[in-house]
């Protein structure tokens, strides 16, 4: 494909669309009507360019990913006292309780409590550029990027990034002392009857009751990580890669660019600040597809393209606990080469992108983004907002992605 200054014209269309979208739009809470509206207007646009554009719906259930919130921090702070006050199987059991949301909902992303809360209609936008002159798919693509925005973090937009960990983090060290300590407890104490105000266990424990007491704060601090009302703009996560990927395809059909047996498909998901499920009803629906030995399939999840210096691959995702393909990653290595970037790899320890869905389900697939980690104090509040937009870091997504799909048509993943 023929590289001239289309890259940055079509960065600066990115930008003006991203623009147009939130002032027409707004904000777009998972399975909220705006995330439906944009996501239909983005369909629109991408009818020339595409042969195909579909939409999926699914049920979201939007308030369930952080619903465990309120849950888990009554439950361990309970747990707490009833250390205190030495009954330590009742804490114990209280605290498991409290971990288990926090572990199953927000680390794991696993859709455990989602039927308590009540369901919205979400959707999927699926748009594909077929091979050639109508000829077999022996390759397949994926350009994935999510069009719903988060509801705020009220802490981050307080406290900026490293204030929020200031609170949260001490939280979570919280409950796993509440557990240790209770089950330490139940453990030499009740079980082993070994006498509460032995010179080590009397210290060990009126330590822990009192670290316990000290974190307090940080646990009703927790209780106002996120509002339950306000969405924020999104115009950097994930406007951004919606039209890195929309971009992609855009100049592929402005250069009457087909391949010989490569299909590009550009996936707009819902409710991926709700814990990926738009990602999950895609993969669910379309899993024998997805898994056809007789295609090549690999996926690149593209989330927020706002801080340049920051641009990576993420090998590690899911709060680490995923590693995404080597072989993609390689891919988007050598793109990033010709491109004149040396893309580091980097991991995502808390949260997800849409390429965790994908990777879960045996397709290889990586995360692709530019975001400073700490993060910053924008990223998920009213600040992430159309004057932070920088084409410049759309512009290296864009042309990183691009060249990837065309190494990728040519050659596959093996050779790279």
């Amino acid at each position: 494909m023929e590289k001239s200054n289309g890259v940055a014209e079509s960065a600066a269309w990115a930008c003006e669309q991203i623009r147009a979208l939130v002032g027409r739009f707004g904000p777009r809470a998972p399975g909220s009507p705006a995330e439906w509206d944009a996501q239909q207007a983005m369909a629109a646009q991408m009818q020339p360019w595409a042969d195909s554009v579909e939409t999926e719906g699914f049920p979201v259930h939007r308030q369930a990913f952080m619903g465990f919130i309120p849950f888990t921090v009554l439950l361990n702070m309970a747990a707490a006292v009833l250390f205190w006050f030495q009954y330590a199987l009742a804490g114990l059991v209280l605290v498991t309780l409290a971990a288990i949301p926090l572990v199953l909902e927000f680390a794991m992303y696993r859709q455990f409590i989602d039927r308590l809360f009540k369901a919205y209609p979400s959707h999927n936008v699926i748009a594909r550029r077929k091979p050639a002159g109508g000829a077999a798919v022996k390759k397949r693509i994926y350009l994935v990027g999510h069009a719903d925005s988060q509801y705020e973090w009220t802490l981050n937009y307080r406290l900026g990034g490293v204030g929020m960990k200031l609170v949260l983090i001490p939280a979570v060290v919280g409950l796993i002392i509440c557990f240790c300590a209770n089950l330490l407890r139940f453990a030499l104490v009740d079980l082993a009857h070994i006498p509460a105000e032995t010179g080590f266990l009397r210290w060990l424990f009126w330590i822990a009751g009192i670290v316990l007491f000290v974190l307090f704060p940080c646990d009703i601090g927790f209780l106002f990580f996120q509002s339950r009302r306000r969405s924020v703009p999104g115009a950097n996560d994930n406007l951004s890669g919606c039209y890195v990927a929309m971009a992609a395809l855009k100049e592929l059909a402005e250069a009457d660019v087909r391949f010989a047996d490569t299909e590009v498909v550009v996936l707009l998901t819902g409710s991926e600040e709700a814990g990926l499920r738009g990602a999950k009803a895609y993969v669910k629906k379309h899993r024998a597809e997805l898994l056809d030995p007789a295609v090549e399939t690999v996926a690149l999840g593209l989330d927020t393209f706002r801080d340049r210096k920051d641009i990576a691959i993420y090998n590690r995702d899911l709060s680490g606990t995923v590693r995404h393909s080597p072989l993609v990653q390689q891919l988007m290595k050598a793109a990033g080469e010709r491109c004149g970037f040396d893309l580091p790899s980097a991991s995502i320890y808390i949260g997800a992108c849409d390429a965790v869905a994908f990777t879960q389900a045996g397709v290889k697939a990586t995360g692709f983004a530019a975001m400073d980690p700490t993060p910053p104090r924008w990223y998920h509040t009213r600040l992430d907002d159309v004057d932070l937009l920088a084409p410049e870091a759309i512009g290296a997504g864009l042309a990183i992605t691009l060249e990837a799909v065309n190494i990728f048509a040519r050659e596959g993943l093996a050779k790279n």
